[in-house]
């Protein structure tokens, strides 16, 4: 058991080491929909979008604070859905 832990542990710290490698870029941390909207003004120029969105963050940090937190709700759903999975 004590084995399978420090494997588990090891593999956890090597990922992080090596997303942390990956992730050294110098440049603007440009999200996928800004690289979609280049991408489609150069495919269809003439395009216009059917909607925009309801509300929009008065700045960036509030967009990054919301995403965080649908992303902790997220975490938190499926972290108690499986763990009464795994009482029974």
């Amino acid at each position: 058991m004590k084995g399978k832990i420090l494997v588990l542990l090891l593999c956890c710290v090597a990922l992080f080491f090596v997303s942390l490698r990956l992730g050294q870029h110098r440049g603007d941390l440009a999200g996928a929909d800004e690289e979609a909207q280049v991408l489609i003004q150069e495919v269809a120029p003439d395009f216009s979008p059917w909607f925009g969105p309801l509300w929009e963050p008065p700045s960036g940090e509030i967009e990054t604070l919301m995403f965080a937190l649908q992303a902790a709700t997220g975490g938190l759903v499926i972290g108690y859905i499986l763990g009464k999975r795994s009482v029974r």
